[in-house]
């Protein structure tokens, strides 16, 4: 490193104890790549590691996480999308120079350029919503650079970035004319009903991962709250470890991408700091255990501060879980497309569950996921008319498939445990996967 002729060698000292240390090996695993982080102990530096991994989209099929002091070490199993050893020198090397630049991770715009205007919505969702939000825009001359659109337990969030029809350019967020688009947009988001808990955030630009902040919004949507649980809601476990001033956090559920984010992310976010942990995957099941405390160093206090943490992470989790259809759509973008799109899924009896679309250049790319008016998959001739209304030849359908990191299942993979899984299973899945990892040796 070439350090600036200003600092002296205390000062260099410093940035070589704060800079993260990565490592990446392909040798000592026959079937995934290690990639070891070491780093000082800072809030949310898991988080940023994770991040970085499911943003190339490496699934994350082990994982070790310890601490010592100030210092983190943090071990992952990875594998391409494809679940293959990561061969190619120049992932790799973004890899590197991702984990080890100091820079939050998290604070990346929404859209992919500049000159646009970012919009945060929040309220309850109901059928159509979603295509009459798009035709307010529409009819203010608004044109869409991206959105990412979530739904869950009644409730729906969106980030969606905006800029001039015509001319291209940023639409000052201080204007009359943003100010007509936020109260418009705002009576849609309320209903006939005045439904309660409708907002909207407009700014120039916004700095945080789309994620992460679509998480943020349904957290303080507080939508954890009606959470209802069913047979394959994922089993969270928190148990105080008093010996050690632990709170324990055991997760099992059905493995998908992005799993791990979105549990650290909601354990950072509710300001707890994880201090060791584990993850695992078997079969299609994924076992997640962390050791954690507040940011004073107390653990988890009441039953109270229990059940919400369990509640806020089923919900983390189920959000991203995929309900319905997938449509996509690719095709030359034009002005009231996506107004026209949602409003076709809307008379055709669709609801929208979660939607993805970017743009690049003239095309827009739109993934949405959608079921009928009583949240079942839509029946294939309702899909028809869809797609005979649309472009049929820009329409692809995809009935739900399953998402996981593996390929393949292994050969009597358990079904998901009960809540209850007691300290002296965490211990030993704790001390099994530093075995399985490398980073014990067998002393029986």
């Amino acid at each position: 490193m070439a350090w600036p002729a200003c600092l002296n060698e205390y000062e260099k000292l410093l940035i070589r104890m704060d800079t993260p240390r990565v490592a990446i090996d392909n040798a000592v695993c026959p079937t995934a790549t290690l990639v070891k982080v070491d780093s000082a102990r800072k809030h949310g530096i898991l988080l940023e590691a994770v991040q970085v991994l499911t943003d190339l989209n490496l699934s994350i099929e082990k994982a070790y996480i310890s601490s010592d002091g100030r210092w983190f070490m943090d071990v992952f199993h990875v594998t391409d999308q494809f679940g293959r050893k990561l061969t190619d020198d120049s992932v790799i090397s973004y890899l590197e120079q991702s984990l080890e630049t100091e820079e939050d991770h998290h604070l990346r715009p929404i859209a992919s350029g500049e000159g646009f205007t970012a919009l945060e919505l929040t309220g309850a969702d109901r059928p159509g919503l979603l295509s009459e939000v798009f035709a307010v825009l529409t009819d203010l001359g608004c044109g869409v650079v991206d959105a990412k659109v979530w739904t869950h337990n009644g409730r729906i969030a969106c980030l969606i970035s905006i800029h001039d029809e015509l001319s291209g350019d940023c639409i000052d967020y201080d204007s009359p004319r943003i100010r007509h688009m936020e109260s418009r947009l705002l009576h849609v988001l309320k209903g006939d009903g005045g439904v309660y808990g409708a907002r909207i955030v407009i700014s120039a630009a916004t700095i945080a991962h789309p994620d992460r902040r679509l998480h943020q919004m349904m957290f303080a949507d507080r939508d954890y709250e009606r959470t209802t649980l069913s047979s394959s809601s994922p089993s969270i476990s928190v148990q105080n470890w008093i010996e050690k001033g632990y709170s324990v956090v055991t997760v099992q559920c059905l493995d998908r991408p992005k799993l791990l984010f979105d549990v650290v992310c909601t354990l950072t976010d509710m300001e707890y700091v994880v201090f060791h942990g584990t993850i695992d995957i078997d079969g299609h099941i994924a076992h997640q255990e962390f050791y954690i405390r507040h940011k004073d160093g107390s653990p988890i206090s009441s039953e109270a501060e229990r059940q919400r943490m369990v509640q806020c992470l089923q919900a983390a989790i189920e959000r991203r879980s995929i309900k319905g259809q997938r449509l996509e759509l690719y095709m030359e973008d034009r002005p009231g497309l996506l107004s026209e799109v949602t409003r076709t899924l809307r008379e055709n009896g669709l609801l929208v569950t979660r939607a993805d679309v970017s743009s690049k250049g003239d095309m827009i790319s739109c993934v949405i996921y959608v079921t009928d008016a009583a949240g079942q998959p839509a029946g294939p001739g309702v899909i028809d008319d869809v797609r005979q209304r649309l472009i049929p030849d820009c329409l692809i359908v995809e009935e739900q498939r399953p998402q996981f990191h593996r390929q393949e299942e292994r050969e009597g993979a358990q079904g998901l445990g009960g809540v209850g899984i007691g300290l002296f299973y965490l211990g030993n899945l704790f001390w099994r996967n530093l075995y399985n990892l490398g980073l014990i040796k067998s002393f029986s």
